[in-house]
């Protein structure tokens, strides 16, 4: 008979030692949390008081003041009378519109560059190598500076403007491109089509693919939203832009500051992706290609059937840091002039003197998105790298 108190064997003395270790783990874990918050108190109370002693007006109560100041670009409605709450989700719209944009284009000619480079014609790999090198290494800066001038001041006036008929004006005053009548009802049928479209293709590329059925449904929602979006127009009837003497009327017009955020961004970060997807090509297996080449397939067949949906599993992760970085990166906004978060919040310290509190909205609207972005893309990555079944 075992005595009372005698120490614990087998699998009961390993179940006591875990359940000292997790113990042990979170007893030093919110040490750490209290020590944490006590600071965080300590700081706050400190910065409150010597702000008190300077009679500087701190809080965030001036978030319902009214802005008094107008934004130039706008996706949600916003008038000087406005308060500044909306002032920054005027900007944070901005933002998330130029951060969107930015990473579709950027991850197309990502990926198609990087798969290009891998191309056996030298002239094919020697311009996507030159891309690379030019766009990754060059500082996003003087890319944005370099766009904008060449907008601004290369690009004819709206008189002379290059133009695609009744479709789309490029000129000093940006682009103006034709878009339905209905422009609400063609966004809502869009994003419709894009669900329903997505979801179809996934089904059904999943009876017939083990992988990539990810990519089959993101092509098919966008294919989808695109026949939405002419089927409205064709039916409701379009706004085109029209030259008017000096003045450019009708269509969506995309500012030059915006143009050039956007591509400046998408070049640039394109230029990384492209570097991780040849990364990860390069790092299947030669047996993978020789073994699909004798099966008889095509270069064609071998990158998109094989080698890329393997590359996936290993670009994807670092792939979340460049979106990460390309929505970071759009704070440069302001040295262009374009009304992102960044540019809203200079012109409401300027107005109301609040630079800590107006600092610490900036820190938490990126702090947010990039912790979304990494998220979805753990998702993503998740679901990519599970083998199938």
């Amino acid at each position: 008979m075992n005595h009372p108190l005698a120490a614990p064997v087998g699998d009961a003395a390993w179940r006591a030692r875990r359940r000292s270790e997790r113990l042990r783990a979170w007893a030093v874990q919110g040490l750490a949390a209290v020590l944490l918050a006590a600071l965080a108190v300590h700081v706050a109370r400190n910065v409150g008081a010597n702000l008190d002693a300077r009679q500087i007006k701190s809080g965030f109560d001036f978030l319902r003041d009214p802005a008094g100041f107008n934004i130039g670009e706008l996706l949600i409605e916003y008038t000087a009378r406005d308060t500044y709450l909306r002032a920054f989700a005027a900007g944070m719209a901005n933002t998330l519109r130029v951060s969107l944009a930015g990473i579709v284009v950027a991850t197309v000619l990502g990926v198609a560059v990087g798969l290009l480079r891998l191309a056996r014609h030298p002239l094919v790999n020697g311009l996507c190598a030159a891309y690379v090198e030019v766009f990754r290494n060059v500082p996003l800066l003087i890319q944005l500076l370099a766009i904008y001038l060449l907008i601004t001041e290369l690009l004819p006036d709206s008189s002379g403007a290059l133009s695609i008929p009744g479709v789309a004006l490029l000129s000093k005053e940006g682009l103006q491109v034709a878009v339905p009548e209905h422009g609400r009802l063609a966004l809502e049928w869009s994003l419709g089509a894009l669900a329903t479209g997505a979801a179809l293709g996934f089904g059904a590329a999943r009876r017939w693919l083990e992988v990539g059925a990810g990519l089959v449904a993101l092509v098919a929602g966008a294919l989808a939203a695109v026949v939405a979006w002419f089927a409205v127009g064709a039916e409701s009837g379009w706004s085109r832009p029209v030259l008017e003497g000096f003045l450019i009327s009708g269509g969506a017009a995309l500012t030059p500051e915006f143009l050039a955020l956007w591509w400046g961004l998408s070049l640039f970060t394109s230029a990384s992706i492209a570097e991780l997807v040849r990364a990860g090509a390069l790092a299947v297996p030669s047996g993978q290609w020789h073994a699909a080449q004798a099966l008889g397939m095509t270069g064609r067949q071998v990158v998109a059937g094989v080698v890329f949906p393997q590359a996936l599993r290993l670009a994807i992760p670092p792939l979340a840091s460049q979106y990460m970085n390309l929505i970071k990166n759009s704070s440069l906004a302001v040295v262009i002039g374009y009304p992102d978060l960044v540019s809203i919040g200079n012109t409401s310290i300027n107005q109301n003197g609040q630079a800590l509190e107006v600092i610490v909205i900036i820190m938490a609207v990126y702090l947010s998105l990039n912790l979304v972005v990494a998220v979805i893309m753990g998702a993503v990555n998740a679901r990519v790298t599970r083998a199938p079944r």
